[in-house]
C-alpha cells in the first residue's frame, strides 16, 4: 500500500507568492497617493525655505568636507528654486510610482540605495566649495532601474515599459556627462550607477524567490 508522505514545507498558494516582474503597483491608488504626498512635502520644504529666507540651498552636500557628509540624508529634499523643483516634479511622480511596482519594501530599499550612493558619489568627486542639492540623483537612479530591470528579470512587459520610458526621458541620461557647472553630473552619474546596481540586486532577490517557490511547491 502506498504511503502518504507529508510535504517538507507548506505549499505556497498563488496569493502568498511574491509578485514578480510586475510593471504597475498592485495597489495603484495608495501608491499614487504616496508619491503625491511625497511631492507635497518637497513643495512645503521649498515654501518654508523661500518664505523664511532660511538659505537651505547652502545646506547641501559639500564635497570631501566632513561637516558636509550628513547632508547626503537631506540634500535631495532641497531645491535651488521653484523652477528646479518644477522640472523634477513630473519624473519624480511617474518614475517613483512605477518603482513601487515591486512593493513598498522594495521601493524603500531601492530608493535608499540610490539616495545614499548618489550622495556619496557627489561627496567624493563633486566640485569643492559648492553645495549640491536636489532630487535629480534619485530620479536618474529610478530611471536607470526601470530601464534595465526587465533585462535582468527577462520580463517582456518590463522591457516594453523601459522602451516607452527611454523614448520619453532617455535624452536626460546625457546629464551624466560633464557640462554645465551648475548641474551636478556627478549626482546624475552615481545615481544612474546605483539604479543599475539596484536592478541587479532586485533581480537576484526575485530569482531566489522563484527558486524557493519552486522548491516548496515540488
Amino acid at each position: 500500500m502506498d504511503a502518504t508522505v507529508p510535504p517538507l514545507g507548506p505549499t505556497p498558494t498563488p496569493s502568498s507568492r511574491r509578485p514578480l516582474a510586475r510593471v504597475l503597483p498592485a495597489k495603484p491608488v495608495p501608491a499614487a497617493i504616496t508619491m503625491v504626498a511625497f511631492t507635497v512635502v518637497l513643495y512645503l520644504i521649498e515654501l518654508i525655505d523661500q518664505l523664511g529666507r532660511l538659505g537651505w540651498d547652502y545646506d547641501g552636500i559639500e564635497s570631501r568636507s566632513v561637516s558636509g557628509l550628513p547632508a547626503i540624508i537631506w540634500a535631495p529634499l532641497l531645491h535651488g528654486s521653484w523652477a528646479h523643483l518644477a522640472a523634477n516634479t513630473l519624473p519624480f511622480l511617474v518614475l517613483g510610482f512605477l518603482v513601487m511596482a515591486g512593493g513598498i519594501g522594495q521601493f524603500i530599499a531601492v530608493t535608499a540605495l540610490i539616495w545614499i550612493l548618489s550622495g556619496l558619489g557627489v561627496w567624493l568627486v563633486g566640485p569643492s566649495n559648492t553645495s549640491t542639492i536636489g532630487m535629480s540623483g534619485v530620479i536618474f537612479g529610478w530611471l536607470v532601474f526601470l530601464l534595465v530591470r526587465g533585462f535582468f528579470a527577462r520580463s517582456l512587459a518590463q522591457i516594453a515599459v523601459a522602451i516607452v520610458l527611454f523614448a520619453v526621458w532617455g535624452s536626460v541620461l546625457l546629464g551624466v556627462i560633464p557640462g554645465r557647472p551648475e548641474i551636478s553630473w556627478q549626482g546624475h552619474l552615481f545615481g544612474a550607477l546605483a539604479g543599475l546596481l539596484a536592478a541587479f540586486l532586485v533581480s537576484r532577490a526575485d530569482r531566489g524567490a522563484r527558486a524557493t517557490s519552486t522548491t516548496l511547491g515540488a
